[in-house]
C-alpha cells in the first residue's frame, strides 16, 4: 500500500512525500511517488498530514466500558473508540482496587494481547494506577481501598512479564522506595502521583528511579511552609528535574491553558507526554453517567465529573483533541505537539526504535488528519482500522 501526497510529520520536521507500506511495516519514505510501484493499492491523503499514530500511556475506558471490567468485549470497545482519535497503540489503565480485582485486569489483558480484536488501537500493557496513593490525593479514587505497597501483593502483579508498562506510586508512602528500584529494574516506569510528597520525598524516589509523573499538576502536592521554610513538593521537583517525563492531559479541563505553558516552557518538548486519561465517559453525550470503576460519574461540560460534581473524574478527549489544543491554546508547533503524542511515550516504554517514528523499518502504525485536526486514516499495523480495510 502506497499512502501517497501527505504531509508528514518527523520528529523534527514537515516535509512532503509519500509512505509505502509493507506487511505492516514502512518500506519506503520518498518525495517521487514514481520511484514506488503502480501496481500497489493508493491512498491519495491530497495534502493531510500523516503523523505516526499516537500512543496513549494512561486511559481508563470509553464508551461506557472499563478496563477494571477485565474482559476482552470492553477492551476492544475502548482501544477501538480510541482509534477514532488517532491512538493506535495504548496502556489500559486500572484504578485503586482489591488486589484480586486487578490480577484478573492482568490476566484478561494477558488472553487479549494473544488474541486482539483488531479492530482497534493495539493493547501495550496495563498501567497499575493505585492502589498506592496518599489518602490526601485520592482523586477520584476510593479512599477504603488506598494502602501502602506491599510486596507479596505488588510482586504477584510483577510476574506477568512485560505485561506491566507502568505504575503510580505516591513517593512518600513506606514501601514505595523499594517498590520504584524494583519497576526501574524491570524496565516499568516509575511514576510518581497521587501524591502528598515534600521535596526531599520526590528526590529520594528519583534516585529509586521514579522518571515520570502522573498527570502532571492533579493531584499532586504543590510548594508550601514547614515551619517558617517554603518547601517544594512532587510539582516543582518535576518540574525542575530535565530527567522526568511529565504526562499531561491537555484537555484545558484537568489543566487551564496557563499551566500547560507553563509545563511547556518547565520542560521542553521532549519532557511532556500527552494523555488522555479516558475514562467509560469518552464518546458519551453531556449528562450522560457512567462509573470509574466503583466510583459513579458524569458528563459534564466536555469532561467527567464524579456524580457531586466534585472532583475531576477522567476526561473525554481523544489524542487528537490534546494535539489540537497545544497547539491552539498553548501555541507549540505541530511537530513538537504531535512529538508529545508520539516519540515522547515511545521512548517511555522504550519502544522507539518501532513505533513513535515515521522511518523504514518501523510498524507502520499512522494516523492522518485534517487541518481542522480531524481524523482520516488510523492504520495499526498497515491496517485502517476505521475503515476496516
Amino acid at each position: 500500500m502506497i499512502l501517497a501526497n501527505a504531509r508528514l510529520i518527523f520528529a523534527d520536521r514537515l516535509a512532503r512525500g509519500h509512505v509505502r507500506v509493507v506487511d505492516g511495516k514502512i518500506a519506503a519514505i520518498t518525495d517521487h511517488l514514481p520511484e514506488l510501484l503502480a501496481s500497489e493499492p493508493v491512498v491519495d491523503l491530497s495534502g493531510q498530514y500523516l503523523a505516526p499514530g499516537f500512543i496513549d500511556l494512561h486511559i481508563h475506558g470509553a464508551r461506557y466500558r472499563d478496563a477494571m471490567e477485565a474482559n476482552a468485549e470492553a477492551f476492544a470497545t475502548i482501544c477501538r473508540h480510541h482509534a477514532q482519535g488517532g491512538t493506535t497503540a495504548l496502556a489500559l489503565t486500572t484504578v485503586t482496587a482489591t488486589s484480586a480485582d486487578i490480577l484478573r485486569v492482568l490476566q484478561a489483558a494477558q488472553q487479549y494481547r494473544a488474541q486482539p480484536d483488531g479492530q482497534g488501537a493495539q493493547l501495550l500493557g496495563i498501567h497499575i494506577e493505585g492502589p498506592y496513593f496518599s489518602r490526601e490525593k485520592p482523586g477520584a479514587h476510593r479512599l477504603d481501598l488506598i494502602r501502602h505497597p506491599q510486596r507479596v501483593e505488588w510482586e504477584r502483579w510483577l510476574a506477568f512479564e512485560g505485561l506491566v508498562t507502568q505504575m503510580t506510586v505516591a513517593p512518600e508512602l513506606p514501601g514505595a522506595l523499594e517498590l520504584m528500584e524494583e519497576l526501574s529494574q524491570r524496565g516499568i516506569i516509575a511514576s510518581g502521583g497521587h501524591s502528598d510528597a515534600w521535596d526531599e520525598d520526590a528526590a529520594a524516589a528519583f534516585s529509586h528511579g521514579m522518571r515520570q509523573a502522573t498527570h502532571t499538576f492533579n493531584c499532586m502536592s504543590t510548594a508550601r511552609r514547614r515551619g517558617p521554610y517554603r518547601v517544594a513538593g512532587l510539582l516543582e521537583f518535576v518540574l525542575g528535574e530535565p530527567e522526568i517525563l511529565c504526562e499531561l492531559i491537555a484537555d484545558a479541563r484537568h489543566v487551564s491553558p496557563t499551566l500547560m505553558r507553563m509545563l511547556y516552557h518547565a520542560k521542553g518538548p521532549d519532557g511532556i507526554a500527552l494523555v488522555t486519561d479516558a475514562a467509560a465517559g469518552a464518546g458519551l453525550e453531556e449528562g450522560e453517567t457512567f462509573h470509574l470503576g466503583d466510583i459513579a460519574c458524569v458528563v459534564r461540560c466536555g469532561v467527567s465529573l464524579t456524580a457531586d460534581g466534585q472532583a475531576l473524574a477522567s476526561s473525554t478527549a481523544g489524542m487528537i483533541d490534546l494535539i489540537r489544543n497545544m497547539v491552539q491554546l498553548v501555541e507549540v508547533s505541530l511537530v513538537e505537539a504531535v512529538r508529545m503524542a508520539t516519540l515522547n511515550p515511545a521512548r517511555a516504554l522504550r519502544l522507539e526504535s518501532r513505533k513513535g517514528v515515521l522511518q523504514v523499518g518501523a510498524d507502520a502504525d499512522l494516523v492522518s488528519f485534517t487541518d481542522r485536526f480531524q481524523v482520516s486514516h488510523t492504520f495499526v499495523g498497515g491496517r485502517d482500522v476505521l475503515s476496516g480495510g
